[in-house]
């Protein structure tokens, strides 16, 4: 096997290599004898209070993982594994109110100081569903696709890794009631960062460079909670469960594929794939999709976005702006990684792309008929029927799912119907738009990771524009880019992830 020496991203003489694994050795003392670790336990009651949110840093188990890196070469790592029953005091259920604390403190047999690292707060949130951590026994290594976990990466480059788990959409109790609905996901990942930071000190890695990272709805939270770091609107939600008593402001955020600005999805759906055909062949109804795609034009307009060399980003210049800052160059970046014979042969079966001077060029309509079948029917998140996921998710009490916007309530219940009253605050407590435009915090992250496919049709592509254009407005550090020919859930550039993680964290 071989093995390298690899050294914490914190490292101030440590140069970092291209896939973010640093090439030197940390000298560290002697790692302390292997203890029992904590294990799974139940709930802490109301009486055991704050004292319940205290990390014990002796307490843990020691284990030994061989990681491959994005180059194929592999590492043995030996980390500690922490279980911490529940990050706040007063859990709802504990089973996803929990975290999980993995300490590189050997790679490659060299010893490593985790104490001044970056931490990845890694979310494993699918489809806003309930997500527990409560049974696992340590970093697994094999991710999406096969390839490495993303906490793997981050541990064999010497980072700490938590991975917290959080209430869901799906969770009811023995009366029947709800609990796991908007806003929990997001409370209890705050709570998570909460617990963190006040225990600076007690746990490895530095709680002043947190990243978070997630997938699609986990995506969507993880942007989330880079937008709406120590904003009072949360406060309620925190102290009802006991959340620590210190902020919830995270450094940076990683986001694939983030399915957000939920209240306007339907709307940017059409105004992406309304003219492209369901996998059956069959087109959506054309006046729903019609109504959706003038939604979208209106919502724009009320975001006073920009981009350089566009200005003002409208229904009108948006597929411009898409294509030329993003789609183009992710075709590419293919197209020049691929052999002259490779090229050729792609460029000979998509003849509606121009390569010249070592560019990508086509058209928005080509592009779309590339992309192919839209994944999702109209209205896309809002259903009619009250079946998506994300009816499911704005559910109340005993009321499994509801309607979250004027159309679709509307289009079943009349003219006169109006949305539920707690439902636009419940729309704000889970949009990043709304921290980052109708309400611009100021405590948000500075630094973002924001990738998707550009085959993805889980969202509009523009989702993922919208927000890249408005940080990008307001000076933060953002790197985007779109996948060419990938769906949804794609990462292909792990180990470029893994790097930057160092490179802002300083």
């Amino acid at each position: 096997m071989q093995r390298r020496a690899v050294v914490m991203g914190l490292t101030a003489a440590a140069a970092v290599p291209a896939v973010g694994f640093a090439s030197g050795a940390r000298a560290a003392q002697a790692a302390q004898a292997t203890r029992a670790g904590s294990g799974t336990s139940s709930a802490p009651s109301a009486a055991a209070g704050r004292s319940s949110l205290v990390f014990d840093p002796g307490a843990y188990t020691e284990s030994t993982i061989t990681i491959k890196d994005p180059d194929g070469v592999a590492h043995e790592v030996v980390y500690r594994f922490h279980k911490v029953a529940s990050y706040v005091a007063k859990p709802v259920d504990a089973a996803y109110q929990s975290l999980n604390v993995s300490v590189p403190v050997w790679i490659d047999g060299a010893a490593v100081d985790a104490t001044d690292a970056p931490i990845l707060l890694a979310n494993a949130i699918g489809g806003y569903m309930p997500s527990s951590v409560a049974n696992n026994t340590g970093i697994v290594a094999s991710g999406m696709g096969g390839g490495t976990s993303r906490q793997a990466l981050a541990l064999a480059a010497g980072y700490v890794v938590v991975e917290p788990g959080a209430r869901g959409r799906t969770l009811i109790d023995a009366t029947g009631t709800y609990y796991g609905t908007a806003p929990a996901a997001i409370v209890d990942l705050k709570a998570a960062v909460r617990y963190l930071k006040s225990n600076k000190g007690r746990v490895p890695g530095n709680v002043h460079r947190i990243v978070s990272s997630g997938v699609s709805a986990g995506g969507a939270l993880s942007s989330l909670l880079g937008a709406s770091g120590d904003s009072p609107l949360y406060d309620p939600y925190l102290k009802a469960i006991g959340a620590a008593d210190a902020s919830d402001a995270i450094f940076a955020v990683g986001a694939w594929c983030p399915i957000t600005d939920l209240e306007h999805s339907d709307a940017a759906y059409e105004w992406c794939w309304g003219d492209n055909p369901l996998g059956s062949g069959a087109q959506v109804d054309p006046a729903i999709s019609r109504d959706l795609k003038v939604a979208y034009g209106d919502y724009l307009a009320s975001l006073g976005l920009r981009a350089k060399g566009f200005g003002r980003l409208t229904a009108r210049n948006l597929d411009e702006y898409l294509l030329k800052t993003h789609i183009e160059p992710s075709a590419t970046r293919y197209l020049a990684a691929l052999s002259d014979t490779d090229r050729a042969a792609y460029l000979s079966a998509n003849t509606f792309i121009t390569w010249s001077g070592g560019r990508a060029a086509f058209s928005w309509a080509d592009f779309l008929t590339h992309a192919g079948a839209r994944k999702k029917n109209a209205p896309s998140f809002d259903g009619f029927d009250l079946a998506t996921p994300e009816n499911n998710l704005f559910g109340t009490g005993t009321t499994k799912a509801r309607h979250f916007t004027l159309y679709s309530l509307r289009h079943e219940n009349g003219d006169s119907a109006r949305l539920d009253a707690d439902v636009p605050a419940k729309l704000d407590l889970m949009n990043p738009m709304h921290h980052l435009v109708e309400d611009l915090n100021r405590n948000r992250s500075k630094h973002w990771w924001i990738r998707l496919g550009t085959k993805d049709s889980d969202t509009s592509l523009s989702v993922a524009g919208n927000l890249s254009a408005r940080l990008t407005t307001l000076g933060d550090d953002v790197d985007t880019a779109y996948y060419w020919d990938a769906g949804h859930g794609a990462d292909q550039d792990p180990g470029a992830f893994i790097k930057w993680i160092a490179e802002v964290s300083g």
